[in-house]
């Protein structure tokens, strides 16, 4: 992977820099050929107004021969000035005349156009850029100036100007290299360890955490992942408790049923089985006691529905039930009404006849009260464990509440009553 990312990151840079580089090397030679033309087409049209007279046969041909030795001495370029039939009177190259009637730039100066061009020169193995310009007066064509420039020199300098191009650009790609390096190292190596951690907690071992490091995306993986596995680890160890609570706790009702049923005792064997459908009952909801999104729920009417449940029993009991209830909470609906249930039993079931059970206050502080005998100290401190039980029962109700509570972000709290009895203090979270 981090082989793929440097290759797309110098992929990008040789890009950027062929878009960059490329445009400014040629736009750099064709200036340069360009303002060399400029020159030497100057320089020609220059000569040529100096031979008009001497072409004419009205001045001297030696100040145009020092003219033109001077030049090729000075710049490196060849002048040649031919007369009408093509034959050299002056050239900087060579003191003997020759018939330049052939050449075609001398042809065409000699037929009044000016000629410009660039061309292989195999005597001197290089190439030539000439211009040849028509020496004319009064429409006729006394004969041409052509200067020959060797391109050498400018060659030299674009040629320069593409290594040094070339150099920056194999700078630049080194950068880069180091840079995507070090970039790449840091994105894959926190996602190899966040794959590493994956593969641990894939083969079992959900202590496992993956370093948060790296970019903002990866460490919000990071993050992501093990709020994850933690979240597993929980949820298999509470699992794991269960099973070993429950797997215990069944063992006792299941040997005494099979005990009673060996020995033939029926009647005594119902009230085993209905202990331990009870059991059964009570472990299943605890299991079932899911996270399912909250909602705005109404106390009042939440509360006023779940006593009216337990009317009949609270009735024949001989207990009143009472509810000043007010706000509204963000709860599972079905959650809030299995805690009130277990609650509302095992207050009812400690509840002297002729007293009240009462749920009162709100979000904040949801009291459910009796006035029954109590709890320690200790027996509070117990309450919420798994199996444990004061009396007859299966010990899950308080735990059950506990669970179905902590599930919505809400905490309970076991207090002693105002008037005796017991005070189960629920604090939920209230609607925004």
């Amino acid at each position: 992977m981090s082989r793929r990312l440097l290759l797309s990151y110098l992929g990008l840079a040789v890009l950027v820099l062929l878009v960059l580089e490329v445009p400014l090397g040629i736009a750099y030679g064709r200036n340069e050929r360009s303002d060399l033309t400029g020159k030497v087409e100057r320089d020609t049209v220059a000569i040529a107004s100096l031979s008009e007279d001497a072409l004419q046969g009205q001045g001297s041909l030696a100040p145009l021969q020092a003219i033109a030795d001077r030049y090729q001495r000075d710049t490196g370029g060849r002048v040649v000035i031919a007369d009408a039939q093509g034959v050299s009177v002056v050239d900087s190259g060579a003191r003997v005349p020759r018939d330049f009637a052939t050449r075609p730039e001398i042809a065409a100066a000699l037929r009044g156009r000016v000629a410009t061009g660039v061309r292989y020169s195999s005597t001197l193995h290089t190439n030539l850029l000439y211009v040849a310009e028509p020496v004319a007066s009064g429409g006729v064509v006394h004969g041409a100036v052509r200067i020959t420039y060797p391109t050498s020199a400018v060659d030299g300098r674009v040629t320069r100007y593409w290594l040094m191009l070339a150099a920056i650009a194999g700078l630049v790609l080194v950068l880069a290299a180091l840079v995507g390096v070090l970039l790449s190292r840091s994105v894959t190596r926190p996602l190899r360890s966040l794959e590493q951690a994956a593969g641990e907690a894939g083969a079992g071992d959900l202590s496992v955490r993956a370093p948060e490091e790296g970019p903002p995306e990866v460490r919000s993986l990071a993050v992501s992942f093990n709020e994850m596995v933690a979240r597993l680890e929980e949820l298999v160890g509470a699992q794991e408790v269960f099973i070993a609570d429950a797997s215990h706790q069944l063992r006792t009702p299941l040997t005494a049923l099979r005990l009673r049923l060996e020995n033939g005792d029926v009647a005594g064997a119902l009230p085993e089985v209905e202990r331990l459908s009870r059991l059964v009952d009570a472990l299943l909801a605890l299991a079932r006691a899911e996270a399912a999104p909250a909602e705005p729920v109404e106390l009042a009417a939440a509360v006023a529905e779940r006593m009216d449940a337990f009317e009949p029993l609270a009735g024949e009991r001989g207990v009143r039930l009472e509810a000043h209830v007010e706000g509204a909470a963000l709860v599972g609906p079905d959650r809030l009404g299995q805690a009130l249930d277990n609650l509302l039993a095992n207050a009812l079931a400690v509840a002297p006849r002729g007293s009240a059970v009462s749920v009162s206050g709100g979000p904040l502080a949801l009291h459910v009260e009796d006035s029954g005998p109590g709890m320690s100290a200790e027996e509070r401190a117990r309450a919420f464990d798994r199996f444990w039980s004061k009396g007859s029962g299966s010990g899950l109700g308080l735990p059950i509440v506990k669970r179905l509570v902590e599930l919505d972000g809400g905490s309970v709290e076991l207090r002693d009553a105002p008037g005796g009895g017991l005070d189960v203090v629920l604090r939920l979270r209230p609607v925004p």
